[in-house]
């Protein structure tokens, strides 16, 4: 998988957008992504492609762990009313946060605000951050030892 910081980053873009096609039309995930693929105006990269597709995937597939970790930290705010954009930030970012482990969580959180500066409204680059970083805390004291090493947003087994 490239490591190419350019590359991740246009990566993260492209899975945005397949998220934003998805959740705006009403499609499958698929023809979402492909849409997104039809109208890519960068040459393509294999790897850079294949993980903006797995990052997609992964978000969606993933939305019953993710949606209540949001709806814990954004106080307030009932995840349906959030933004569209936001709310794809959010959640790419929170899988990231579960699923990529190799990828430090402060690299993940100033990645999803430079998506929040790019593809929304000034004042959403603190609201993501706010919660982005609440969920980080949450995330890191579950996996700390003695904390039951459980999967972060699933409940302790009575």
């Amino acid at each position: 998988m490239t490591r190419d910081p350019q590359h991740l980053r246009q990566a993260r873009e492209a899975a945005l957008q397949m998220l934003y096609g998805w959740e705006m039309s009403g499609d499958a995930l698929p023809e979402a992504i492909a849409g997104v693929r039809d109208l890519q105006l960068r040459p393509p990269v294999a790897d850079r492609d294949a993980l903006a597709v797995e990052l997609a995937q992964g978000t969606a597939r993933s939305l019953d762990r993710i949606d209540p970790l949001i709806a814990e930290a954004a106080t307030n705010w009932r995840i349906e009313r959030i933004a569209v954009i936001d709310r794809l930030v959010l959640r790419l970012a929170v899988y990231e946060m579960l699923e990529r482990p190799d990828v430090p969580p402060v690299v993940v959180i100033n990645e999803a605000l430079e998506l929040a500066r790019t593809f929304s409204a000034p004042d959403a680059v603190r609201f993501v951050n706010g919660v982005l970083d609440a969920i980080r805390k949450k995330i890191e004291s579950e996996r700390e030892p003695g904390s039951g090493n459980r999967e972060p947003g699933t409940s302790p087994r009575r």
